[in-house]
């Protein structure tokens, strides 16, 4: 029996569970929504809330913790500097999930979107890539000598 053991276990390991948690809360503090299961979005909630809070203390200790979690540097700054100033005034209740009316395909699992309550800015132009055009020599006009 499982007397007073919360958490679901998604048939998988602990570290894999761990994983599976991170990735998905990479992903919506990125894009700032994301389509996943139901239960996946409910258990994902107890892991995306805290970062926010993190976020809002904006302090050293905050910051190693949200690394601990999100392991790249580059996102704890993009949740320290964008999304947390987003939830600044905000005591709780950072995301919303939204079921949606058709299950997935292959094995007919509820489906929901899971998002931030607040949208997040734009990304900036300086992200894009810039096309390198290569020079073409124009065609030479000379004929090649055949010998006979």
């Amino acid at each position: 029996m499982r007397h007073s053991n919360s958490g679901r276990k998604f048939s998988r390991t602990p570290s894999h569970r761990k994983v599976l948690l991170a990735n998905l809360t990479k992903a919506l503090l990125l894009n700032g929504k994301i389509r996943t299961t139901v239960l996946k979005a409910k258990d994902m909630r107890s892991v995306v809330e805290p970062m926010i809070t993190l976020a809002k203390r904006n302090d050293l200790h905050a910051r190693r913790l949200a690394y601990k979690v999100l392991n790249d540097h580059s996102l704890v700054k993009h949740l320290f500097d964008v999304v947390g100033p987003l939830f600044a005034g905000v005591p709780g209740g950072y995301t919303r999930i939204s079921k949606l009316a058709m299950p997935r395909r292959g094995d007919c699992a509820p489906m929901a979107i899971i998002e931030l309550t607040r949208e997040l800015p734009k990304a900036e132009s300086a992200t894009e890539t810039k096309t390198e055009t290569a020079e073409v020599k124009p065609a030479s006009t000379e004929e090649t000598k055949t010998e006979s």
